[in-house]
C-alpha cells in the first residue's frame, strides 16, 4: 500500500468530536439558510456540536436559535451580551465547547455539505494546529458583487500569502482546542484583525503548523451597496493599523492625490477605449471596464480606515480559558 493510500485511509477513519462556533449579531435573515447548511453537513452528526452565540442582537436571533433546538439535538444557543465583538462571542463558544477541534464560520456564510469533512482531515497530522478552508462567493448579479468576485476579495489565498505571516480568516477556520490553553483565546475587545492575531500568536509560539484545505468550502455573500463596500475596506484598513500596533505589521502606503489622478487619467485614455472595444465584441464585461476606478475607491477607503484607526487599550487584552 502506498504512503498516499495510508494517509487517505487514516483521514477517513479520523473523526474527532468537532465544535462549530458561530458568532451572530442581528442574524435572523441569515439563520434559516445557515441552519439548513449545518443540517446538510456530511460529517457524522454525533461527532459535531454547533455553538451559535448571539452577540447582543436586537432582533429575533436568540428566539430563532432556541426554536431550532427542536430540530437540532446538537445545537447549543449561547449569548455574549457584555462585550459587543464577534471575538468575545467566539470566546464564549470556545469556553462552552467539548470538541477536540474548534471550527469557525460566520452567520452570513454558507458552509457546503463536505465542509467539515474536508476541514478536519488535515488534523490527522498531529503537527497541524490550524486549518484554513477556502471562501468563495455566493452567486450574485450586481456590479459590486461581480467586481468583488473578479478580485476574489474573500479568498484565503490573500491571507495565506500575507508577507508578514500567513493566517486564515475566521469565516472558515479550525484550531485544535488544546492550543488555546497555551496561546490564549481571541482578544475580546478587538473588533477586527482577530483572526490574524490568533493565528500569528499560535505560529510564533511554534505550537503547530497551518494547513490549507482548498476543498473545505464556505460561500460568503459579497457587499451589495457602495456604502457596505466602503465599510468593508475601511475595516480592512483598521485591521492593518491594529495589527501594526500588536505585531509590528508594516502599514500600507498611502497614495497621494496625484497618484489617483494619474491612474484615473491613464484609465480614461488607455483602458476605457480598449475595454469598450472588447465589450462590443463580447470579450470583456462592464466589470472589466470599471475595475480600475472601483479598485481605487476600495484602496482609498482602506487608507482612510488605517489613517483614522486607533487601537483601544483594552483591545490588547487576551482572554484565557
Amino acid at each position: 500500500m502506498s504512503d498516499n493510500s495510508v494517509i487517505t485511509k487514516a483521514s477517513q477513519n479520523f473523526l474527532p468530536l468537532v465544535s462549530v462556533v458561530i458568532p451572530i449579531y442581528n442574524g435572523e435573515t441569515d439563520l434559516p439558510d445557515l441552519l439548513d447548511c449545518l443540517l446538510l453537513q456530511t460529517y457524522p452528526q454525533d461527532k459535531v456540536e454547533y455553538l451559535l452565540v448571539d452577540n447582543n442582537s436586537s432582533d429575533r436571533t436568540f428566539s430563532i436559535l432556541q426554536t431550532a433546538t427542536e430540530k437540532f439535538s446538537n445545537l447549543l444557543p449561547l449569548t455574549e451580551n457584555n462585550i459587543q465583538s464577534s471575538y468575545a462571542a467566539r470566546n464564549a463558544g470556545i469556553k462552552g465547547a467539548n470538541g477536540e477541534i474548534i471550527a469557525f464560520t460566520d452567520a452570513d456564510c454558507r458552509p457546503q455539505p463536505q465542509w467539515l469533512n474536508k476541514l478536519i482531515q488535515p488534523f490527522v497530522n498531529p503537527e497541524v494546529a490550524i486549518v484554513a478552508g477556502e471562501i468563495t462567493a455566493l452567486p450574485g448579479n450586481s456590479l459590486l458583487e461581480k467586481f468583488a468576485d473578479k478580485q476574489e476579495t474573500l479568498s484565503q489565498k490573500h491571507t495565506l500569502a500575507n508577507k508578514f505571516c500567513p493566517y486564515g480568516q475566521t469565516a472558515n477556520l479550525a484550531i485544535r482546542r488544546n492550543i488555546f490553553n497555551i496561546s490564549g483565546l481571541f482578544r475580546p475587545y478587538l473588533t477586527t484583525g482577530g483572526d490574524a492575531d490568533i493565528c500569528w500568536r499560535i505560529l510564533k509560539q511554534n505550537l503547530g503548523k497551518l494547513e490549507f484545505a482548498p476543498d473545505a468550502i464556505v460561500e460568503h455573500r459579497h457587499r451589495l451597496t457602495i456604502t457596505e463596500l466602503a465599510s468593508q475596506w475601511r475595516r480592512y484598513g483598521r485591521s492593518n493599523l491594529y495589527l501594526h500596533e500588536l505585531h509590528g505589521v508594516e502599514l500600507a502606503r498611502e497614495m497621494k492625490n496625484k497618484d489617483y489622478s494619474y491612474i484615473l487619467l491613464r484609465w480614461l485614455l488607455k483602458e476605457v477605449p480598449k475595454q469598450t472595444v472588447k465589450n462590443i465584441i463580447g470579450k470583456s464585461s462592464f466589470v472589466d471596464l470599471v475595475n480600475t476606478p472601483l479598485s481605487l475607491f476600495t484602496g482609498r477607503e482602506r487608507s482612510k480606515g488605517q489613517r483614522d484607526a486607533k487601537l483601544p487599550e483594552n483591545a490588547k487584552m487576551i482572554e484565557w480559558l
